[in-house]
């Protein structure tokens, strides 16, 4: 079974029709425990399915143009309307890649993920956009997060090409890509109340590391791959 299949399959399983967080997630004002930061050596795909690509095309306000635009144009950028099919939240990359740690490490999973322009583009579900900075503003470790820039409904995002990078030369650090890629007719989203959870645990776990690398510097552990059969 293909590692995209064991995720569709795993992800049938388990997702909350409510798009809310599973049960074992823990809440958002819970205490929170230590973090073990665990390296996943299986890859998770960076290029959209087919089903995905149909999934984005029908967020659209021109499904059938846009389909014919990337079956004629694979590597082109398409921009999205938010609000309808999902919201993005975009943060600073360093502390979007943070982000999407804890949500694979210690938490469900995620939807969709794109890296654009320096920032990391986190697909969630719509009435995010509205919620989140409000969430957070709650918060007490608010300060330490990045203020997110939410797109919801009159927005609009590009998103990535639907034709990953097939092993050719690496992409630059600025381009548009996939980190996640959407690989289903209905992928799962994180509600508002998820991102939350995730963005203060990333800022909790960067306050602890800078404390850490004052003392004791750490190696370089390279980069994350997340493991999509962990999928909610």
């Amino acid at each position: 079974m293909s590692i995209r299949q064991h995720s569709a399959e795993h992800s049938a399983d388990i997702r909350d029709r409510h798009g809310a967080a599973p049960s074992h997630l823990p809440a958002p004002t819970a205490p929170f425990g230590t973090i073990v930061h665990a390296r996943i050596d299986t890859p998770h795909p960076s290029s959209v399915t087919s089903e995905g690509a149909a999934w984005l095309a029908a967020c659209t306000s021109h499904p059938r143009s846009t389909l014919a635009l990337w079956n004629s144009r694979p590597s082109a950028p398409v921009v999205v309307p938010c609000g309808t099919g999902f919201d993005a939240v975009s943060v600073p990359a360093v502390f979007g890649r943070a982000v999407l740690d804890q949500l694979w490490e210690s938490g469900p999973g995620s939807g969709p993920v794109a890296a654009h322009r320096g920032r990391t583009l986190l697909f969630a579900a719509p009435g995010t956009a509205q919620r989140l900075p409000s969430l957070l503003a709650w918060e007490e470790w608010h300060p330490s997060v990045p203020p997110p820039l939410c797109h919801g409904a009159g927005d609009a995002i590009t998103v990535p090409p639907v034709h990953g990078a097939g092993g050719e030369c690496a992409p630059h650090p600025m381009d548009s890509r996939w980190l996640v890629a959407p690989d289903s007719h209905r992928p799962w989203l994180p509600g508002p109340e998820v991102l939350l959870w995730a963005c203060v645990r990333a800022a909790r776990s960067a306050a602890r590391s800078a404390v850490r690398i004052s003392i004791f510097p750490r190696a370089d552990q390279g980069a994350k791959v997340y493991d999509v059969s962990r999928r909610r």
